[in-house]
Order: C-alpha cells, then sequence, then structure tokens
C-alpha cells in the first residue's frame, strides 16, 4: 500500500504512529470496505504536515505536478498503479491524451508532464500531449535539460471527441487545474472520459468543500480506532465575500480567525501542548501556494498594509479571491538538513506511489513552505517492500511513512466524496 522508505529525519515519538501499526489490520479492512463504496480520484497529492502530536493534511491537488521530483525508484509503483487506473476507466485502452498546462517556459513543470507521459507508456498506452496554447499550431518540441524533451500538438475537435492529428484517444486526461476556466474544446466530449472530471478544476472546486469531506470521513475513521479526530484533522472556517482592495470582509474574517484560534487552544490545554496556535488564511481556490498567509492573532486580519492585501487579493491566472479558507495551523518537526520540511505524497487510484519532502531554508515551523526559494527532497526505497514494522519504534522510516500513508488515502478517500457531492447534475 505505502513504499517501504529511508530518511534521516528523526522527531519525537507520536501515540498515534503507535496506534496506526497497533491497528493495521483494523486500517486496511475499514480503507478496503470505503473503495468498495467510493471511486478513488484518478491521481491526487496532499501536503501533510506532522506536528509531532498531530498529524493532518492541509491541501489535496486533484492536478498532480511534480511528478519529476519522485525518486525513480518508485516507478515500478507508479506504473502498476497507472494500469489499475486506466482499467477502471477504458479496460481495452490504447491511445491517451494528456492535456498540460500552459507552461512552455517553465522546464521544471514541463519534466513532469515527461514524467507523466512515461508512466502511461510504461503501462501500455500511446500517449501524446495536446496544448491549450493558440499560438501552437503545429507540432513543437521542447527540449529538457536533462536532455529528454516534450512534443507539445495542437489539440483536434470534433463534435463530441477530442484528439490530435491522426490521433483519437480513448481518454483524455488533465494536468492542468483549470484555474482559467473550462475551455470551450474541453467542454461536451460525450464520447469520451476526462480525467479528472472538469468540475475538480479550480473554476468550481473549492477548498472547504474538500475539508468539510474530510472532516466526516476523518471523523469515521479515528471512531474506528477510538481516537480523537482533531489528532488527523485541522479545524477551518469560511469568509465567502472578502475583497482584499477594497478592505471588504474583515470582520469576518476577524471573527473566523478567532474562532479557529479558540478551538485550537482549547485543545492545545486538553493535550499539554506548548507551541502557539496558528490558522492559515488561504484562497478557498487555486493552487501554487498562492493567497496564502499565517495568522496568530485575529487583530492581524484588521488593517493589512497594501503588500499583505494584494498578496492576498490575486491567484494564479489573475482571479480575485473572494471566498477564503481559514485553517487551523499545523506546525511542523520535520527538518532537512536543518530547514524545515513537510511530506508531500502521491498517488494514483487508491495506491501510494511515493512522495518528497518540500523544503525551506528560510521558513519557519509555523509558516507556509510552498512559496519561492523552496526545493524539493526525493524519498528512497530502503528495499521493495510495503510493510511497517511494528516491532520497530514509530518513528523509524517505515514505520512513519506508514502513517503519512494512511493520512494521504484518508485525504484521497475525502477528495472522492467531495467530487461525489458537487458533480453537476445530469440533465
Amino acid at each position: 500500500m505505502v513504499p517501504h522508505l529511508t530518511t534521516a529525519l528523526t522527531g519525537p515519538l507520536l501515540e498515534l504512529e503507535r496506534r496506526f501499526l497497533d491497528a493495521e489490520t483494523v486500517i486496511e479492512q475499514w480503507f478496503r470496505a470505503q473503495w468498495l463504496d467510493h471511486t478513488p480520484p484518478f491521481y491526487a497529492s496532499t501536503d501533510l504536515r506532522n506536528s509531532g502530536f498531530k498529524l493532518a493534511p492541509v491541501d489535496l491537488n486533484l492536478f498532480p505536478g511534480g511528478f519529476n521530483n519522485l525518486n525513480p525508484a518508485f516507478l515500478p509503483l507508479c506504473v502498476q498503479a497507472a494500469m489499475s487506473a486506466v482499467e477502471k476507466i477504458c479496460p481495452e485502452a490504447r491511445n491517451l491524451l494528456l492535456v498540460p498546462e500552459s507552461h512552455t517556459r517553465n522546464l521544471f513543470y514541463l519534466a513532469n508532464v515527461a514524467q507523466l507521459a512515461a508512466i502511461f507508456h510504461h503501462a501500455g498506452l500511446n500517449v501524446r500531449l495536446g496544448t491549450l496554447i493558440p499560438e501552437i499550431t503545429a507540432p513543437t518540441r521542447i527540449e529538457l535539460p536533462d536532455g529528454h524533451g516534450v512534443l507539445l500538438e495542437p489539440l483536434v475537435r470534433s463534435e463530441y471527441r477530442l484528439g490530435l492529428a491522426n490521433f483519437d484517444p480513448c481518454a483524455v486526461l488533465l494536468n492542468n487545474d483549470l484555474s482559467a476556466g473550462v475551455p470551450q474544446v474541453l467542454q461536451n466530449l460525450h464520447e469520451q472520459t476526462v480525467i479528472p472530471p472538469l468540475h475538480a478544476g479550480w473554476a468550481t472546486r473549492r477548498k472547504s468543500n474538500h475539508f468539510a469531506a474530510y472532516e466526516d470521513v476523518s471523523r469515521r475513521f479515528a471512531g474506528s480506532l477510538g481516537i480523537d479526530p482533531w489528532l488527523l484533522n485541522p479545524e477551518f472556517a469560511v469568509c465567502g465575500e472578502v475583497d482584499f482592495h477594497d478592505r471588504r470582509g474583515e470582520d469576518c474574517l476577524a471573527a473566523n480567525v478567532d474562532l479557529v484560534l479558540s478551538r485550537a487552544r482549547a485543545k492545545y490545554r486538553e493535550y499539554g501542548v506548548e507551541e502557539q496556535p496558528f490558522v492559515v488564511v488561504k484562497a478557498d481556490a487555486g493552487t501554487y501556494g498562492m493567497g496564502v498567509m499565517t495568522v496568530r492573532d485575529a487583530a492581524e486580519m484588521r488593517g493589512l498594509n497594501r503588500k499583505q492585501r494584494n498578496r492576498m487579493a490575486v491567484v494564479k491566472e489573475g482571479l480575485e479571491v473572494t471566498e477564503v479558507l481559514i485553517q487551523e495551523g499545523v506546525h511542523t518537526f520535520e527538518t532537512v538538513d536543518g530547514a524545515v520540511a513537510e511530506p508531500v505524497i502521491y498517488m494514483i487510484d487508491r495506491y501510494v506511489v511515493g512522495g518528497f519532502y518540500r523544503v525551506h531554508t528560510a521558513r519557519g515551523r509555523d509558516e507556509n513552505l510552498n512559496a519561492p526559494g523552496m526545493h524539493f527532497r526525493p524519498l528512497a526505497f530502503e528495499a521493495p517492500c510495503s510493510l511497517p514494522e511494528p516491532e520497530r519504534e514509530p518513528d523509524a522510516p517505515p514505520n512513519r511513512f506508514y502513517a503519512y500513508g494512511v493520512v494521504a488515502r484518508l485525504a484521497l478517500l475525502a477528495a472522492a466524496l467531495e467530487l461525489e457531492r458537487t458533480a453537476p447534475e445530469v440533465t
């Protein structure tokens, strides 16, 4: 289920990790039952934070980039999971159209696209890349620093199908989060499966819907283990009518920051935690770590200076922020070479297929690490094994990563529920 990994990291023992080890059979049976009733997203990545007293996801991406940051040893796991994912959608699939983001200048992102194409090629598919960039009107090859390259081709649309010149795919795989909206060329494709579905894009998706689903999932899971769901779940609140330029919504922001902080303080007292609680205020839609700030007192939300308001007002594709998630912050004690780090776990179908550490030398334990200046440290195999080792300490590498895999799969299950609940009605 989860790779057996090595890491140089050490940290305080977690009672939660021990409970996971003791309840491994119960946990795996619980997940099997859940996947009988819910279809996992095609792929996803989730950012985790491990405070030593709490282990929780703080974000989930349904259009994950960064496959190029996975250790090459993860490739067999990725290919096997990709085979499982594709078989559910097109059992006899031969051709797959991959539609990436329109980042022709971002070679790191295009390296991710190349890795994705390689994974599905090894899974037995003919993979070609169709671009939404209108300026690309003929096949265009872009060379990558590692000596490989990607070939971007203009999309060809018929009445109900999407493909390329002389290429008719079974399915269309999006690695584009649709922040700028759903292009016309992707709409009304009645004869092909689009994965993930269009309503998974940031044009309509909201983080608050995801964490509402995660709250339900974590509560049920915690009940099956007899633990406090707060140990897995970051509290949150939402402000739905915000305008940072006009200072509209400051009262709502301050009130909800105070609410979430009050709940966190009560839990810190209950568990004897001496850290200072904080919240993360973030745009309810969007990615790339844009529109995010750390807040330790509700008063900070009143009278934001111009730089702070400008940073919070707009996210990717220039979209204005009008809805805001106020999320309980989770400290991280994880470090790599002395710098603060957080694990990012990757999944295809219902399987954990790898991960890496996001590291930031200029950020603190209570700050957002998904920001300029970050770098990535791949996690490596110790042995071709997918099992925790209960006889060892909870923070031994295979056991810590088993715990990470459990919480990542909870977030994946929450994404499945989220997509079910937000799916547009078929008329």
